[in-house]
């Protein structure tokens, strides 16, 4: 079914402050839902929600806890999340960190104590909007395998990057795994196959059954157990495909959050406390030359390289490129919602007696 955005982002809006949020923070968490759904990112817009709801109930998510600043210099922040969501603290961290590059170049925010943040582009864009730089990592639950082992022990780790450009700016946004979990949670619900090498099983063989691959992934993720398997890192399976690469990216990421927050490794949020943390930068390259020519610079390089020789009937996008015609397109046209997932809302609408977003037909 097709919703349109502004039904989704009011309806979602409702939902948060029926769960004890305020109204500021409700709004900010549609808002990432909204806009995840808008770029094509359904593995991180509105299927979230249930997944959200039962972190509430279960006491993870803490919706009255402040935000802590901890530590805090002309450069930096330490942040406590104090077990509410991450958008919550990253929106007042990433507030914080543009000032500070502003008058610094540079700034750096580490947040502990957290939950799932959204999509970290969300917050690098936040940075590219006034012109700088910004960088968004987080860490996950363990979802993926190792170069060579056979259960899952590092996160997804979402990895961030934008960089001012026309007509939009440059936004890399992406798992340092093949693939994130929400991705194959969302053809589980569409009882769609796994398109490529995701996934394996316990034995290192390649998944295709999105079903299986995500009965492993929960299990991995949500409880003290493993079936053995899970997300493959970037390059696949095979070493000799240098999957120590995309093995060797999850691991900064992890440095970068669960180690330099001094929380939990992606390897442990299964079991006991369960904390996310996330690191966020941002960069004001003014510094280095003028905004505009640099702007101008970063465009002519894009263009170039979307102007390349390519495959007949293909084109080459540039990072963002997908996700802004998705924008544009879901503005006018609403967001795609799955079967399953629709399902969802209209019981979470029932359940807490607010109205669901219309089909539109």
């Amino acid at each position: 079914m097709k919703i349109k955005s502004t039904d989704e982002l009011h309806y979602l809006q409702q939902v948060f402050i029926k769960k004890g949020f305020s109204e500021a923070d409700s709004n900010l968490l549609a808002d990432t839902l909204v806009d995840a759904d808008l770029r094509g990112i359904s593995s991180h817009g509105i299927q979230r929600l249930a997944w959200y709801l039962k972190m509430v109930d279960d006491g993870t998510i803490q919706p009255q806890n402040q935000v802590k600043i901890l530590k805090e210099s002309a450069t930096s922040l330490l942040v406590d999340a104090n077990q509410n969501m991450g958008q919550i603290a990253c929106n007042l961290s990433m507030d914080k960190l543009i000032e500070k590059a502003k008058q610094s170049v540079i700034s750096m925010a580490v947040i502990r104590n957290s939950n799932h943040f959204g999509t970290a582009g969300y917050w690098a864009r936040k940075a590219v909007t006034p012109g700088l730089i910004g960088i968004a990592f987080t860490n996950t639950r363990p979802l993926v395998v190792p170069t060579n082992a056979l259960e899952a022990f590092l996160g997804s780790n979402a990895f961030a990057f934008t960089f001012p450009a026309k007509p939009h700016p440059f936004v890399f946004d992406g798992a340092t795994s093949v693939v994130s979990g929400g991705k194959i949670q969302v053809l589980d619900k569409k009882q769609q196959p796994l398109p490529g090498e995701w996934a394996v099983d316990k034995d290192r063989n390649v998944v295709a059954d999105a079903k299986e691959a995500e009965d492993i992934l929960a299990t991995a993720a949500l409880t003290p157990n493993q079936k053995g398997g899970g997300v493959l890192t970037l390059g696949g399976s095979a070493e000799h495909n240098s999957n120590y690469k995309g093995f060797g990216n999850s691991l900064v990421v992890e440095i970068l959050t669960g180690i330099l927050a001094q929380g939990s490794i992606s390897a442990d949020t299964n079991v006991g406390k369960h904390d996310f943390s996330q690191c966020l930068l941002a960069i004001d390259p003014s510094f280095f030359g003028n905004l505009d020519a640099l702007r101008d610079k970063a465009t002519d390089m894009f263009n170039r390289i979307r102007n390349l020789d390519h495959l007949p009937e293909t084109e080459i996008k540039i990072p963002g490129d997908r996700e802004y015609r998705n924008y544009d397109h879901n503005l006018k046209h609403g967001v795609s919602i799955d079967d399953v997932t629709a399902s969802q809302i209209q019981k979470i609408a029932n359940d807490l007696a607010v109205p669901a977003p219309s089909e539109i037909k």
